[in-house]
């Protein structure tokens, strides 16, 4: 539009120079030629309008925001509108201790009271789209700086409200997930409020004072020896169930040998063993006892 306007000078220059009566006079009808080729590609060129991939153009005439958006392609509009472009695409807000990592300088962490009355301090970070077809709502209601004046404020507010009804201890471990949905519950309705979208919570970190995190670890350190003091019980008694289940095999076999066996059925294992040792080929002396013996010698 600025390249109308000044088409629009160089021809009110060119008017002007044709009613003087001075020596230039005759360039005038040039001037004016030239004057009106450019409010000529000034109009043109504001009366074609490319929205960018990813993004929605939100249409203003004099002041007043008009209703629909224009998507991203090619647009031939009204060249007296101005087009302020919104991103529909997935953004990313991150609060974090760490410095440089979010999208405020040094430690930008949020730092809440849980229900014990201890500062814990969480890192976060929110990814949110704005929702096109709310973005002339947006733009005349809040503004283009929408993420420092809902973004960041809903989000603290809500970690803050909800982490009042959780100790410390269960937001580090056991109630980290119930309390991730419920911040999530309470910022997805605030932002659909105020034309955005919601799409995932994260809470990356969650850092409790340093002395719940030592009185945490050696509970942890206890329990774990109270595991490992357990299996070696447990061990234990497996061992002494074997060599009780091993004494009592000994003694049964002791007890079968003692009352199962008869004279005849030693005399026959004692036949068979000498029969084996006569039939082997090595050297070797049969000494036959009983009455009446005899000592059989046989050399190989």
């Amino acid at each position: 539009m600025l390249i109308a306007v000044l088409g629009i000078i160089i021809l009110i220059a060119g008017v002007v120079l044709q009613r003087s009566p001075q020596q230039g006079s005759q360039f005038s009808g040039t001037i004016k030629i030239v004057g009106l080729g450019v409010v000529f590609i000034g109009l043109l060129s504001s009366a074609i309008k490319i929205i960018d991939p990813g993004k929605v153009g939100v249409q203003v005439l004099f002041g007043k925001v008009q209703e629909g958006v224009l998507e991203s392609g090619l647009h031939i509009i009204n060249p007296l509108y101005d087009i302020t472009t919104f991103d529909i695409q997935t953004q990313n807000y991150t609060m974090s201790a760490v410095s440089n990592e979010g999208q405020k300088e040094g430690d930008d962490a949020i730092r809440v009271l849980s229900s014990d009355g201890l500062e814990v301090t969480i890192d976060i970070s929110v990814l949110y789209k704005v929702n096109p077809d709310k973005a002339p709502y947006i733009f005349q209601n809040i503004g283009i700086d929408y993420v420092d004046k809902i973004v960041r404020p809903v989000t603290r507010t809500a970690i803050r409200d909800n982490a009042v009804n959780y100790q410390a201890v269960d937001l580090y471990s056991i109630k980290r997930q119930e309390f991730q949905a419920k911040i999530n519950q309470t910022i997805t309705q605030s932002f659909a409020k105020r034309g955005l979208e919601l799409q995932q919570i994260l809470v990356r970190n969650i850092a409790l004072p340093a002395s719940v995190k030592a009185s945490i670890e050696s509970k942890i350190n206890a329990e774990q020896d109270a595991q490992k003091m357990q299996f070696v019980l447990q061990k234990e008694r497996q061992e002494a169930d074997r060599k009780r289940v091993e004494a009592q095999g000994i003694a049964d076999y002791q007890k079968i040998l003692s009352t199962g066996l008869s004279d005849k059925q030693l005399q026959y294992e004692t036949i068979k063993a000498q029969k084996e040792i006569a039939l082997s080929p090595n050297t070797k002396i049969i000494i036959m006892g009983g009455k009446g013996g005899q000592v059989l010698l046989s050399d190989k």
